[in-house]
């Protein structure tokens, strides 16, 4: 995590230090005024909102010591979108509050000024409505779940709606805690949560929630382009209504591995690559699609649907073949946990 603590006053860089000790293990700068050449403190030097703007879209956190009208007036230049801002919180020079004031939810602003003021014996005052109703704060769980939002004005419909009654859920996965204050599990209703890697949507407002649980397992022949096997997982993607944000990683043989066509398809989706040999793929337990001719290649009867299930639990696309690529997708074990 990379954060950025600024002080504007000799007792708000004591208070600072508290606060730095919160952060030991990350990437962390401090600022404060260049006239206090504080040891450990970088300068801020006028005029200072320029100065904000690149450490602003840099970091996940900024924590502001000294008042809320200071963070306000630094940052509101470069607020842009709750999906990408960082968390912002505000504590006073005396370490007496702890203040979130931006991307409270998705940006975890809320969590981290409770943390804080935890640390430093701090009161947190939070604001965002869902908290304090105590009702459950989906942008904010699933954040911290690390599941996609497919869209953040359906998340702010469901915060509206929860307020005023139960929100229904569906969940392809098992749930096995509690549901959280405000959500029932049900198959329709005007604004719902739906836990899927399928983009069906259930309510006629459906927020789908993504989990990254899908390894895409990829064969093909020595020198396909890019092209030819982009054009697989998209078939193999639309056919099955499956959201191409689930996928977390492509797997296929070590042959592959300097593959261009594949190595440019990973990079241009920003995925990971992990290739196996063809004894790790054999000893993958499972029913496969056998192939001779793969089999007289590579020396394993199927390179697809074995390297999709290294470390998955299960298939759900079998092999798919299009223009000598083979698409495979398998999911990993999940279990949906409100803690």
């Amino acid at each position: 995590m990379k954060v950025a603590v600024f002080a504007y006053s000799r007792q708000g860089c004591k208070t600072a230090r508290r606060v730095i000790d919160f952060f030991a293990g990350h990437e962390l700068q401090c600022y404060t005024m260049e006239r206090f050449e504080e040891p450990g403190f970088l300068p801020i030097r006028r005029p200072s909102k320029p100065f904000y703007g690149p450490i602003f879209n840099d970091v996940d956190a900024m924590v502001f010591v000294g008042s809320v009208g200071i963070a306000v007036r630094e940052i509101a230049p470069h607020v842009r979108d709750k999906s990408t801002d960082p968390a912002v919180v505000s504590i006073d020079e005396l370490g007496k509050f702890s203040v979130p004031l931006l991307s409270g939810h998705i940006g975890g602003a809320n969590d981290l000024a409770l943390a804080l003021a935890e640390t430093i014996g701090a009161t947190p005052v939070i604001t965002t409505a869902t908290d304090i109703n105590k009702k459950f704060s989906v942008d904010a769980w699933a954040a911290r779940k690390g599941l996609v939002i497919a869209s953040l004005s359906r998340a702010k419909a469901v915060s509206a709606a929860i307020l005023e009654q139960n929100v229904p859920l569906k969940s392809d996965f098992s749930i096995v805690t509690n549901l959280p204050n405000g959500v029932v599990l049900a198959d329709s209703g005007d604004v719902g949560i739906r836990i899927s890697v399928f983009k069906d949507e259930p309510y006629e407002r459906t927020l789908r929630l993504i989990p990254k649980v899908l390894h895409l397992g990829i064969g093909c022949r020595k020198g396909t382009p890019t092209e030819a096997i982009r054009e697989a997982v998209e078939r193999v993607l639309q056919e099955r209504n499956i959201d191409r944000r689930a996928i977390k990683c492509v797997a296929s043989i070590d042959l592959k591995k300097e593959e261009p066509g594949l190595l440019e398809f990973c990079a241009e989706q920003k995925l990971p690559v992990q290739f196996y040999t063809a004894g790790e793929l054999k000893a993958v337990p499972g029913d496969f699609t056998p192939s001779e001719f793969v089999q007289s290649i590579t020396g394993v009867d199927n390179v697809c649907e074995r390297s999709a299930l290294v470390g998955a639990k299960e298939l759900i696309v079998r092999k798919t073949a299009l223009n000598g690529v083979t698409v495979a997708l398998a999911a990993e074990h999940m279990e949906v946990r409100f803690e």
